[in-house]
């Protein structure tokens, strides 16, 4: 009887150990909102400048970032970041809406850059779930990107994507589709550190990529054709 209790004791000790140790092992996703602690701040309309928009495409007012979406173009940082978390809201104004969180900007690319025209640079992609049925519209296979937080370089810039991987190598796709559509507020969370970036789509790790050059620039926010809103943009510099 003895011998059978202390086997009892055993196996419920080597199950909880089993246990403890798989919820070590699991993988920890942030907060929808992990804003709040130390070294976090809002980033306002005084932490962007314009750089091929219209005086009329942004509009801050009452907490909330209002885009027209016409012309095509960025508002940047008038200073580079290089490792940062970076927090934000954000919700498309009409089915098949484009936008999109630049990353790591080269200088170069915003020196003169034309109307209609985007900078160089770690794109974060912001694109409304509509955008695929219309572009299937004309024939053609919308198998190149995906609505739920793409990850991909522009221009001059290199990323290692995580898989799964666009067909040309290059964009990472989301491992889940998390975002909402029009009209309905998402969440993003990006943490760029040491060349490599990571997206949270509503509180989920999906996406992302490593060995990004460069790993330094400006952050930038893109107007791409839609009217699109944020809200709650912060941001944590790093060393």
């Amino acid at each position: 009887m003895l011998l059978k209790t202390l086997r009892f004791a055993l196996a419920v000790c080597c199950c909880c150990l089993l246990a403890s140790a798989e919820e070590a092992a699991a993988p920890v996703s942030p907060p929808i909102l992990p804003d709040t602690g130390p070294g976090w701040r809002e980033l306002t309309q005084d932490d962007f400048v314009n750089v091929n928009c219209d005086p009329d495409t942004w509009k801050w007012e009452d907490g909330v970032v209002y885009c027209t979406g016409s012309p095509v173009g960025v508002i940047r940082t008038p200073y580079k970041v290089t490792n940062l978390e970076l927090s934000l809201e954000w919700r498309h104004m009409k089915s098949a809406g484009n936008s999109g969180v630049f990353l790591w900007v080269t200088e170069d690319s915003v020196a003169d850059l034309g109307r209609n025209k985007l900078p160089h640079g770690i794109e974060v992609q912001i694109l409304d779930h509509g955008y695929k049925e219309e572009y299937e519209k004309g024939g053609r296979k919308a198998d190149w990107f995906t609505t739920n937080g793409d990850v991909f370089p522009v221009g001059v810039s290199d990323m290692k994507p995580f898989p799964p991987v666009a067909p040309d190598g290059k964009r990472s796709f989301p491992s889940k589709e998390l975002s909402k559509g029009v009209g309905e507020w998402n969440h993003y969370y990006v943490r760029a550190i040491n060349g490599e970036v990571r997206l949270w789509v509503n509180g989920e790790e999906v996406s992302g990529g490593t060995g990004c050059t460069p790993a330094t620039g400006y952050l930038a926010l893109e107007s791409e054709g839609s009217p699109i809103e944020f809200k709650n943009l912060r941001i944590r510099q790093l060393p």
